[in-house]
């Protein structure tokens, strides 16, 4: 496969070489083995950012990868509803700890109309299902789903990984200021954190940036609408985009006072599941964290099966100490984002390809551990 040129960007040179030479050994081989036509790494450290480049956009096409193009980030999506929601919090819209039938009335007197917005941002109103049935399709389908959901666990006593949870948490910050969630994102949440190049649809003007994502038979695919899409996973951004969102993270934005706040309530504790912490969509583990327990933290058991968990009274702040991640795909994409504030270092791994969470962690791990050296 050929490779385009990394691109490393405002680094002291033999930095650059150094840190080129670690991303090339991890990244390399990894496309190799999982078939990847294109890939994008970011890095953020002490306040630089550093860019790298890999194969093709569009096999077809011979676009090459560079820090622009745009891939679908499934799930970590979740990341921005969840500062979505949080800023909605912090200007007093929204109650994080209010019912969600506050928000929306035809929940109320249903099993999931209890569970609290944290709770559901959380995955542990209730142990909704990965994914809605393929009979949910419309609007008026997924209400009645909600509706007639029969509870299955007691509320902030199992962890259940979901879309429809994260789906609704969404949707009902978007009723609380009785606007569609898709045009609070677009309108206030994006430009309010500085991203000019992140999308729930992508603009006509950006689509030339636009990946092919290649599915599990390497024919091309993109995502398509379902049921809270655009809440669980329909986020398309770029590796300079989505740095930014990791630096805002690191060191968030001092002018405006609700991101910063909104940023550290998606920080925050609030449930415990083994050595993971559950934010409001990142997770967090005590830094050092060991590969292992991100592995763990990051299989494929801790997406499709139930974790005890219990809840976290108070609520922690957000930790510097703490690895904070959030993995995602879709059919035809696969991403990474990991971040430590007390380093002051972050990094962002996009792909055209699904392709395992282990692989994407190890990447991960080992060229930010290269630069503690």
């Amino acid at each position: 496969m050929l490779l385009a040129l990394a691109a490393v960007l405002a680094a002291p040179p033999l930095l650059a070489a150094d840190l080129q030479s670690e991303v090339d050994a991890a990244i390399e081989p990894l496309m190799r083995e999982h078939g990847i036509a294109g890939m994008a790494v970011a890095v953020y450290d002490n306040g630089q950012a550093h860019y790298f480049n890999y194969g093709w956009a569009s096999k077809r096409d011979k676009v090459a990868v560079t820090r622009d193009t745009l891939f679908e980030v499934g799930s970590v999506s979740k990341t921005f509803t969840a500062t979505l929601v949080a800023m909605a919090s912090v200007e007093g819209k929204l109650d994080l700890d209010a019912p969600a039938s506050q928000y929306q009335p035809a929940l109320a007197g249903s099993a999931i109309g209890s569970a609290t917005v944290r709770e559901l941002g959380a995955y542990s109103g209730d142990c909704l299902p990965l994914q809605f049935p393929d009979t949910v399709q419309t609007p008026e389908q997924t209400l009645a789903f909600f509706q007639h959901w029969q509870r299955r666990s007691e509320r902030g006593s199992q962890r259940c990984y979901s879309n429809p949870s994260l789906g609704l948490f969404g949707d009902l910050a978007g009723r609380a200021q009785q606007q569609p969630f898709a045009q609070v994102m677009t309108e206030n949440v994006l430009p309010r954190l500085g991203l000019q190049h992140t999308w729930l649809e992508v603009p006509a003007n950006d689509r030339g940036l636009y990946a092919q994502g290649y599915d599990a038979d390497n024919k091309p695919v993109r995502v398509g609408p379902g049921p809270y899409a655009e809440q669980a996973y329909g986020i398309k951004t770029s590796a300079s985009d989505l740095l930014h969102f990791v630096q805002l993270q690191l060191q968030p934005a001092p002018r405006d006072a609700a991101v910063r706040q909104a940023i550290a309530i998606t920080q925050g504790g609030y449930f415990e599941v083994g050595a993971m912490t559950q934010g409001l969509g990142w997770e967090r583990y005590p830094y050092p964290v060991s590969l292992e327990n991100l592995l763990v933290g990051n299989s494929a058991a801790m997406i499709r099966e139930p974790q005890a968990t219990r809840p976290i009274t108070p609520a922690l702040p957000a930790e510097p100490a703490a690895w904070y991640n959030k993995t995602g795909a879709t059919n035809g994409f696969g991403a990474y984002v990991a971040f430590v504030p007390a380093r002051q270092v972050g990094i962002v791994i996009l792909a055209n390809r699904n392709y395992p969470n282990e692989a994407r962690v190890r990447a991960a791990y080992r060229i930010l551990s290269s630069m503690e050296q």
